[in-house]
């Protein structure tokens, strides 16, 4: 049976919540994610693109978070289907419970929180964020109204619920999948949460299609071409593949996936946009299978798909009118990013490409996947730290990237140094410059696209600098950081637009 709504589903309406009821009624896609419908009569949660009836004021409540709505009892929708919706992320550098919540947020979405949740994760958690477990759950709830734990459990159920729908997995690898520890537990924390086992819910709706793909939404406005057109110029043959034009804009290439005991997982990803709504349709190999929330999380990142256009417009709209479609382009392997940024260092990216293929083509594993374009994977990081300066020479590769290469290679490796969304910025970043041949670009070129950091700024760079109109004056990237202070906490997306608007960045990845 659905659980009864608390009486906090009675609270007198908020004035302020007036202008979310006006784009519920709307259907806006633009606020997809930035808050969800509770609606009392019902006992459901919606999302604001939710295609039923609109309800009447009085009946709805509005949340920022789903474990919010869940938390307050509401039930996620079976047809606009919240765990569908593009993240959202509150982004402050001045306000310091913000800042920590925030970055809570941040390592909680890149799974920083494994079974068995209670105690150990947590504490772990609070120790990377240097303060107390209860000091953290404190700041949290006071900002969010829910416990790290029930926001973790709420992520997973809702990934839970979207590999039930969209796939034909069995029960046990959708749990196991899901990050619970055992069916048992993720049986119990379903039926106690949706009224119904996971059983149910799959025979709830029809069979999934066929080739449809998972569907990963976003917050228009999103330039497709330009995201794509991005990869395109970067592609490394045999590695990746982009489809532009009147075809279905897509982009395919080899993973790996780090797994538990040192195996790794590899495989493909083909993501293809829909050009009537604003979706993305994700298709994985089966190898992929036992990560594929992570796998999906991933790739949100790589196409930057929960970018709020509206919040970073707000602040560099003035400066670079007429770009709130474009996003910042992620990785999804950051090691394979970080030694592409190394290769670029200096020269145009055609050069950096070719060098690319050559070290893909030379040290890659082959790889079958169904298409002809995608045949190997990138270097693994052991591959590259094994690699001869000899080799690489022949490749074309200077003497200064070898060395980079091969030291950041070892420290991947070696477990010194992660390179992936969930990764402390700032020690990351001073790891990287501490390494031979990596300076402050590249780390922040690094920390913009393989750290998802959006206030990274690589103050170096040459576009940048011509887009703010200070090449040639002295001291050039202090000048640039200096101005670029009005573009926080979006000077990533600042830098991505000052390439834009010179058709393409001057140097390397």
């Amino acid at each position: 049976m659905p659980r009864t709504l608390p009486r906090s589903a009675a609270e007198p309406l908020c004035p302020q919540d007036d202008a979310r009821y006006l784009a519920l009624a709307a259907r806006d896609a633009r606020f997809d994610g930035r808050f969800f419908t509770g609606v009392t009569s019902t006992g459901i949660y919606c999302r604001p693109v939710c295609g039923v009836r609109t309800p009447r004021r009085e009946n709805c409540r509005f949340y920022d978070l789903a474990a919010q709505a869940e938390a307050a009892g509401f039930r996620p929708c079976l047809r606009c289907r919240p765990e569908l919706a593009p993240r959202q992320l509150a982004w402050s550098t001045q306000d310091a419970p913000a800042i920590l919540v925030r970055e809570a947020l941040r390592l909680l979405d890149a799974g920083s929180l494994s079974e068995p949740a209670e105690g150990g994760g947590l504490r772990a958690l609070a120790a990377r964020l240097g303060v107390s477990d209860r000091h953290l759950r404190r700041v949290f709830e006071a900002a969010l109204g829910v416990s790290p734990l029930q926001y973790v459990q709420t992520c997973r159920l809702l990934a839970a619920k979207q590999l039930l729908t969209d796939t034909d997995l069995p029960v046990t690898q959708v749990a196991l999948a899901s990050g619970f520890g055992s069916v048992r537990r993720f049986n119990a924390a379903f039926q106690g949460h949706y009224g119904l086992n996971p059983t149910q819910l799959r025979q709830r709706g029809a069979a999934p299609p066929a080739g449809r793909g998972l569907r990963l939404a976003y917050r228009p406005p999103l330039d497709v071409p330009a995201l794509l057109g991005f990869f395109a110029q970067r592609r490394i043959p045999g590695v990746e593949d982009v489809c532009l034009g009147d075809a279905p804009q897509a982009l395919r290439r080899t993973v790996r996936w780090p797994a538990a005991g040192g195996t790794a997982l590899t495989g493909w990803i083909d993501v293809s946009f829909d050009p009537a709504r604003p979706q993305a349709s994700l298709q994985v190999s089966e190898s992929l299978y036992p990560v594929l929330p992570l796998v999906m999380a991933r790739v949100r990142g790589m196409l930057d798909l929960d970018a709020d256009p509206e919040a970073i417009d707000a602040v560099l709209g003035a400066d670079f009118p007429g770009a709130a479609g474009l996003r910042v382009p992620g990785a999804f392997d950051g090691f394979e990013l970080a030694v592409r940024a190394v290769l670029g260092q200096q020269i145009t990216v055609a050069a950096a490409r070719t060098l690319a293929e050559r070290l893909a083509e030379r040290f890659g594993e082959p790889l079958s996947t169904p298409w002809a374009a995608l045949s190997r994977l990138f270097p693994a990081p052991a591959t590259l730290a094994a690699a001869e300066g000899d080799a690489l020479g022949a490749l074309g590769i200077v003497r200064q990237r070898q060395a980079a290469i091969v030291a950041l290679a070892r420290a991947v490796e070696s477990g010194q140094l992660a390179l992936h969304p969930g990764a402390d910025v700032a020690a990351t970043t001073a790891a990287l410059c501490a390494l031979p041949g990596i300076g402050d670009w590249t780390a922040q070129y690094i920390s913009m696209r393989a750290l998802r950091w959006p206030d990274a700024f690589p103050a170096g760079d040459v576009a940048v600098q011509a887009a703010l109109g200070l090449r040639g004056t002295p001291r050039p990237a202090q000048a640039a950081a200096a101005a670029a202070e009005r573009w926080r906490p979006w000077r990533a997306y600042a830098a991505v637009r000052a390439w834009h608007a010179g058709a393409r960045p001057a140097l390397g990845e």
